[in-house]
């Protein structure tokens, strides 16, 4: 049983002395906490970050262009000044590895010593792409979660081990979705059985039939190939798929007693965080400080480019959200939690996520952006005002269907019959005409099924633990690892702080 009292001061003491291995860290979560417990916590005693690289010096560079030389770290630089590098050069740790190689790509040696010291894995590391290629999701979701496994069971002095996984590997469900762990075999299409081996093995084989094709065609058969299976088992893309195979991964070899010399169980607890939408950061260090494109900020860049003038979705379905720095709050606050917990028969499950506690519909969203473009408009190239528009949602795929025959497909058809007949007249309208229509299409095809998504997910495994942060004796220290959606305001977050988040650090 997890230990019962939670604050601040307890989770910042926790830390102290510690050796962590984080994966995933040039992320944007894993940046996030990364700079986090260095902040919070300057007395850890290593944070090992893996990071691909051909050689130790270009890993080394890596983390200091794409992790603490960035605007994320300017608190701890402020507190350390001049001797932030030196601070850094002490704690942070590079490793020139990959997730998907056997013993991480790292020598014996240096395996070893991580083995020996070792107090907290955090696998952060994904390929998030929805419609990647097959073999390369699997190799990071599935067969990086089994080389990290094998790590754990070496460690002596593990105390937890912590994967980040996402809420949608639930798949498409309506009505509210538990935080349970998914069982070995399970899939979301009833009579199905999903054999993750049988999957490993399958992409082998079409590999091997694929091997002699040219480097275009072997990406479009695996990322068909993705796909098919996803759907064969009830998931609506590659990526959430190969997500809850590697949350399957993870039970079997850490906590099964079918597995192996399950050297972890008994020792260091197993921890599933699944977060939602993550959003910028709400609070510390930076707030609107974000990295990569959240599924709902493409709506967001369309509308301030003013070149997305319809969508897919509908205004009044609630879209679940949640900041960065509340999902690392989460992640610590349970590690905490789980450390050195024995016992486990299955991982303890987490859903970072807003839908049940403080929902927020893609409306307040769609107003804030209005609101923002309205009083602040964005100017163009030559200076120019660039006026906001409305844009228009439909609520069917039918009503859209018919918008996007009218105002694209019918245009394109009647252009392409005039440049035939007058050698191209109108060849650069054409194109302008069928790149717009090419960018709708993309997004409705990539985020189309998240602004019809009636789930919600529950966190009650959250709250528990939300009720268990008791207050610190600094008063200052209670925000420090606020994790609860009910104290954020949305309308204001996304206007004052998200907005101009994705303008400054996205759209640039």
């Amino acid at each position: 049983m997890a230990s019962d009292r939670l604050d601040a001061e307890r989770i910042i003491e926790y830390f102290k002395g510690k050796s962590i291995l984080i994966t995933g860290a040039t992320g944007f979560l894993g940046k996030i906490l990364v700079e986090k417990i260095l902040r919070v916590q300057p007395d850890v005693k290593k944070i090992y970050l893996l990071v691909r690289a051909i050689d130790q010096a270009s890993a080394n560079q890596r983390v200091q262009s794409e992790v603490t030389e960035t605007e994320l770290f300017s608190v701890v630089k402020e507190k350390h000044g001049k001797g932030f590098s030196r601070f850094i050069e002490e704690k942070v740790v590079a490793l020139a590895g990959d997730i998907i190689y056997d013993d991480l790509g790292l020598d014996p040696p240096l395996l070893q010593h991580l083995a020996d010291n070792l107090d907290v894995i955090v696998n952060g590391a994904a390929t998030t792409n929805f419609y990647g290629r097959y073999d390369v999701s699997l190799d990071v979701n599935v067969l990086g979660v089994k080389h990290l496994c094998q790590l754990a069971k070496k460690c002596r002095g593990l105390k937890v081990f912590l994967h980040v996984s996402t809420a949608y590997a639930g798949g498409e469900q309506e009505g509210l979705i538990q935080e349970r762990a998914f069982e070995e075999g399970w899939a979301l299409r009833e009579g199905m059985h999903l054999d993750v081996d049988a999957e490993l093995r399958l992409v082998a084989d079409v590999r091997r039939e694929v091997e002699d094709d040219d480097d275009k065609a072997r990406r479009k058969a695996m990322k068909e190939l993705g796909l098919a299976r996803a759907r064969h088992f009830g998931w609506s893309n590659t990526y959430v798929f190969t997500k809850a195979m590697g949350e399957m991964v993870l039970s079997r070899m850490l906590l099964q007693s079918s597995s192996p010399a399950p050297a972890i169980t008994g020792a260091g607890g197993v921890v599933v965080v699944r977060p939602s939408i993550i959003t910028s950061i709400q609070r510390d260090p930076v707030p609107g400080w974000m990295q990569g494109t959240r599924t709902i900020d493409t709506l967001i860049i369309g509308y301030a480019k003013q070149n997305l003038s319809c969508f897919l979705g509908d205004l009044d379905l609630v879209m679940d959200v949640i900041p960065g720095d509340m999902v690392v709050n989460a992640m610590m606050a349970a590690a905490v939690a789980h450390s050195g917990e024995a016992g486990q028969e299955r991982p303890a499950v987490y859903h970072v996520s807003s839908s049940l506690r403080n929902p927020a519909a893609y409306s307040v969203l769609y107003e804030a952006g209005r609101r923002h473009f309205t009083e602040k408009p964005r100017v163009g190239k030559r200076g120019e005002v660039i006026p906001t528009k409305e844009m228009h949602f439909f609520k069917t795929i039918a009503s859209f269907q018919v918008y996007m025959l009218v105002k694209y497909r019918l245009p394109l058809e009647i252009l392409h019959l005039v440049n035939l007949l007058l050698c191209g007249l109108f060849s650069r309208l054409y194109s302008n005409l069928a790149r717009q229509y090419r960018y709708v299409m993309h997004l409705v095809d990539v985020y189309g099924p998240f602004a019809f998504f009636k789930g919600c997910f529950d966190d009650i495994n959250l709250e528990r633990l939300r009720q268990r942060m008791g207050k610190s004796r600094n008063p200052q220290d209670d925000e420090m690892f606020n994790f609860d959606p009910k104290t954020i305001d949305w309308e204001d977050y996304f206007y004052r702080i998200h907005i101009p988040g994705v303008l400054k650090y996205i759209l640039k």
